[in-house]
């Protein structure tokens, strides 16, 4: 029977992930002949803007093939009860198991409005309930929201993969991984752009490696399985591994960003693309953060690209009022000092105003700039006293800065779900096969030592 395991918020500020806790339930039911991988573990990013999430927002679905589907139901919740935050930090874990031929259309849906928009934990209740879906939720049980969403979502339009390595134990919590960055840049310049957003060469800064305390190691992103394999194998790693496991996903697809918004209604955490009009002039804020304020519409909405996004906020402000642009991002949520903001996640130049400059006449004598002595009077010279009635302003098209184009921030500040440029040429849509490697247990080796 073919079954479909949903987990999601099984992590914390404190630590854990979501893919980590499937790696482990992967390898209990295959060695426990539970059941068979019948393709690649889904990780699926959820609206990025929801303040409530930790660090990516991913939820994970683990598609087997088993005579007991309640029996990889209690071994999920095993796992989630062994290894996740819930009852430690602020983790509301869900297992959601679902024995499904076909995902019905209304379960699509809630999982395509759970990327853009805040959706309830009722909404996903009622349609497990009437799908008669084995489910167990902990704490708010707000996990359930993300795992029936990830069950949900088929990557039928687009997907990539990614291939995420585990930190052994002793290791959790010490937030340096120890990745040598040489190889990294390497490994990028080789395998782009079959992978992406490996290392952002601005900065010169590793991009495959979190932050946090959580158990993984690294995430390598790209168009297929092979491509990871083959990038993971030029990583020198100086601590030991502890297992990896190859996920589809929805990152580096912009699906996020697919819903058309209304600026009549710029509401809190959602998110979308909409076209308008640049009405007034590019400013920069306190902290570095440019701003500029467009039309749609009869509606004015403000939009931002905040420092972190580095050049990026060069193209913001060398906007005019009457560019037509089209513009992706979250709405920021209304403050008492900032009302409510489109927070850029990409920009694409449609159309350019002409940008027209005016200046005073030269004067005819001696070349000098003239002066205006107001309304219905002659330009005069100060330089040599030369009046001239008939001389006028000069009008001059200055070149744009800015062209007809998209517009991105750098790597090192784009969303797991952000489309990188490369990747806008074409959607992914190849059916990929589980391949030798995809998935290695704990207790391995590092793959290879970087120099000390």
């Amino acid at each position: 029977m073919r079954v479909e395991i949903g987990l999601d918020d099984t992590d914390s500020a404190d630590g854990m992930c979501t893919t980590y806790i499937a790696h482990r339930l992967v390898e209990r039911l295959l060695k426990t002949g539970a059941a068979e991988a019948s393709d690649y573990p889904r990780l699926i990013r959820l609206n990025p803007n929801i303040p409530w999430k930790t660090r990516g927002n991913g939820a994970v679905t683990i598609p087997v093939r088993t005579r007991d589907p309640n029996t990889a139901f209690q071994e999920a919740c095993r796992a989630v009860e062994e290894y996740s935050e819930a009852g430690r930090g602020a983790a509301d874990p869900g297992v959601v198991v679902s024995t499904l031929e076909q995902i019905p259309k209304d379960i699509k849906q809630f999982a395509e409005k759970a990327l853009s928009e805040v959706v309830t934990r009722r909404e996903a209740v009622r349609l497990m309930k009437k799908y008669n879906m084995q489910f167990r939720g902990w704490g708010t049980q707000r996990g359930l929201i993300g795992a029936l969403a990830a069950i949900g979502s088929r990557l039928e339009e687009d997907r990539t993969f990614e291939l995420l390595a585990f930190r052994s134990q002793e290791n959790w919590g010490v937030k340096k991984r120890k990745i040598d960055p040489i190889s990294v840049r390497e490994m990028s310049l080789k395998t782009h752009p079959r992978t992406f957003n490996s290392f952002d060469e601005e900065k010169e800064r590793v991009m495959i490696t979190p932050r946090g305390p959580d158990p993984v190691l690294l995430g390598i992103r790209g168009e297929d399985p092979e491509a990871l394999l083959e990038a993971y194998s030029i990583v020198k790693i100086g601590e030991a591994v502890d297992g990896h496991m190859i996920f589809k996903s929805n990152q580096g697809t912009g699906v996020h960003l697919k819903p058309e918004l209304n600026p009549a209604e710029l509401k809190a955490y959602r998110a979308g693309h909409l076209k308008c009009t640049v009405s007034k002039k590019p400013w920069i804020e306190r902290g570095g953060h440019a701003y500029f304020e467009a039309e749609n519409g009869g509606h004015t909405v403000t939009c931002a690209a905040y420092e972190p996004t580095g050049g990026f906020r060069k193209t913001v402000l060398n906007l005019i009022p009457g560019d037509t642009v089209e513009v992706g991002g979250s709405i920021r949520k209304k403050s008492r000092k900032h009302g409510a903001a489109i927070n850029l996640e990409y920009l694409r130049v449609l159309e350019l105003a002409k940008d027209i400059s005016i200046s005073n006449p030269l004067c005819r004598r001696c070349g000098r700039r003239m002066e205006s002595q107001g309304r219905g009077q002659p330009f005069r010279c100060s330089a040599c006293g030369f009046e001239d009635s008939s001389a006028e302003k000069i009008r001059a098209e200055q070149p744009r800065a800015v062209q007809k184009n998209l517009y991105l921030p750098p790597p090192r500040a784009q969303r797991h779900l952000t489309k990188p440029l490369q990747r806008y040429q074409a959607n992914n849509r190849k059916p990929m096969n589980l391949i030798d490697g995809w998935f290695k247990p704990t207790a391995i080796p590092p793959l290879k030592q970087a120099k000390t």
